[in-house]
């Protein structure tokens, strides 16, 4: 008989959330149970970024879940009537199936209709109950997990940039487009139009646009008519094509839940039919927000793609130091508090010609035109790369991994053009950093000849001297300075600079 493990378990509902009563269909659903890894893995999950990368046809047997463990939850299943779908142990994942009742009784849950703003769900008010051979059960909580986070103007600016124009600005590298690489783009709702993509890389002179392919991840597709989560999208694939137009950008579209959002990370890190060297997510919460099954989970496929060579950018928050959480403390988001993250923060940034004239910390907060994440995470520890970073402690006086990374270009009022629905415009947002940066490792891959992989030592071990350090400015709670700070990172691009100092760093 399998006994189920105790684990302590943060879970907390969304500020705002109703409940309407219990969940009463009986159409099956389905879930997604993470595995824990197998047992004589080496070296540990915590040293990832250092260990040998492994080809991805290979990862399972070094960081897979145990084929014991496997089973183990199998007879589980069985147990409580549940189907199995489908199991990919090199993902240390098994899908599963089953009614309400009995996903309720596998995992002790009461599964329940639940009203957050005009979004109605599936939900359980408290932790599953797992096996001892998993660490999360995703899908019996449907509850949206992340928001986008781009930025339109109140009205439209003046001056804004084209991508190209912003490549030249930062010094990307000549010669590179990104030939021979993809970049995975996650997308959490919303949808593109060829016409748009068409229409925009025309504009800017590109004879031939990037290859773009819609990969569909737990149900998610290519949904264009989404609101403002086309814009998302179409400003990801716009500026991380712009930027890299000779590479494949992989969209891989999931649903906005814990479930989706995993499984989006987890297959595109995986994915040996397009494999990406970059991974590129505009789309996050406040950490402190996420129940703690699934941000472990996630946690996980985080570092599945930092044991596999890539790279995963992330947006870290538009709304400055809270991150748009209004109890007066400062808080990071998340998947960018992660270690396994290179988390994008956003400037203000001024031309003159061809050259920049000034760039500061975004934060436009005075006038509602947002401003940039950034602070010290909660929920992990400070790394080892960021030991000499002077990273500030938390207000509650801990140590943690400090956000942002690196930076750029983010301020709506000095945004990017981009075309949605037919419509030239001006977008602003860390959700603009994120595959900026992309873009520009996509075209250092292409130059190396071999993916960045997990970039973080690398980056903090060059410093200032390969990036813009950005020293004026704040995003509320701290303050820009000299070398790395909680508003900017290290700083914004030199694509040559960083090329060159990567390219003798690994000798």
């Amino acid at each position: 008989m399998i006994q189920h493990a105790k684990h302590p378990s943060h879970w907390t509902s969304p500020a705002g959330v109703k409940y309407l009563g219990p969940h009463q269909t009986a159409e099956p659903l389905d879930v997604t149970v993470v595995l824990r890894r197998r047992s004589d893995t080496k070296p540990a999950p915590t040293e990832f970024p250092s260990s040998p990368r492994f080809p991805r046809g290979t990862f399972g047997e070094h960081y897979g879940a145990d084929p014991a463990d496997v089973e183990n939850v199998r007879g589980f299943a069985r147990k409580h009537g549940l189907a199995e779908t489908g199991c990919d142990a090199h993902r240390r994942v098994l899908h599963l199936r089953g009614t309400p009742k009995q996903l309720e009784q596998a995992f002790a849950v009461s599964l329940g209709k639940y009203q957050l703003d005009d979004h109605q769900f599936i939900g359980c008010g408290h932790a599953p109950t797992l096996p001892a051979q998993a660490i999360a059960v995703l899908g019996l909580d449907r509850r949206p997990v992340a928001r986008p986070h781009f930025r339109v103007p109140l009205a439209q600016p003046d001056t804004y940039y084209s991508p190209l124009q912003l490549a030249q600005l930062y010094n990307f590298p000549a010669g590179t487009d990104g030939t021979g690489q993809t970049i995975g783009i996650i997308e959490l709702g919303g949808g593109y139009t060829s016409s748009d993509l068409d229409q925009y890389f025309s504009s800017l002179g590109i004879g031939t646009p990037p290859n773009v392919v819609a990969v569909s991840v737990a149900g998610g597709q290519n949904q264009p008519g989404g609101g403002n989560a086309d814009i998302e999208v179409t400003l990801d694939i716009e500026v991380a094509g712009a930027l890299a137009p000779g590479a494949t950008l992989a969209v891989y579209f999931a649903p906005n839940t814990d479930q989706g959002f995993y499984e989006a990370i987890s297959q595109a890190a995986h994915d040996t039919a397009n494999n990406p060297s970059v991974i590129s997510i505009s789309w996050g919460g406040p950490e402190d927000s996420w129940n703690s099954q699934s941000r472990d989970a996630m946690e996980t496929a985080l570092q599945d793609a930092a044991a596999l060579g890539v790279t995963v950018v992330t947006a870290c928050g538009d709304n400055g130091s809270s991150d748009g959480v209004s109890d007066g403390q400062p808080h990071v988001d998340f998947p960018s508090s992660s270690p396994y993250s290179l988390a994008c923060g956003g400037t203000t940034l001024v031309a003159n010609g061809q050259t920049i004239q000034s760039e500061v910390v975004w934060n436009e907060t005075a006038s509602n035109e947002g401003a940039t994440g950034g602070g010290v995470s909660i929920e992990y520890p400070m790394p080892s790369w960021q030991q000499n970073a002077n990273v500030p402690n938390t207000p509650g006086g801990s140590t943690g991994r400090g956000v942002p990374d690196v930076c750029a270009d983010a301020d709506p009022m000095t945004g990017y053009e981009v075309l949605v629905g037919g419509q030239t415009q001006a977008i602003g947002g860390t959700s603009a950093a994120a595959p900026l940066w992309a873009g520009l490792l996509a075209r250092i891959n292409q130059q190396q000849g071999k993916p960045v992989g997990d970039l973080h030592a690398a980056l903090y071990q060059i410093g200032a001297s390969a990036l813009r350090d950005i020293t004026q400015g704040n995003n509320g709670a701290y303050q820009a300075g000299p070398g790395w700070d909680a508003c900017t990172g290290l700083g914004s691009p030199n694509g040559q600079a960083l090329l060159d100092a990567l390219s003798s760093q690994q000798g």
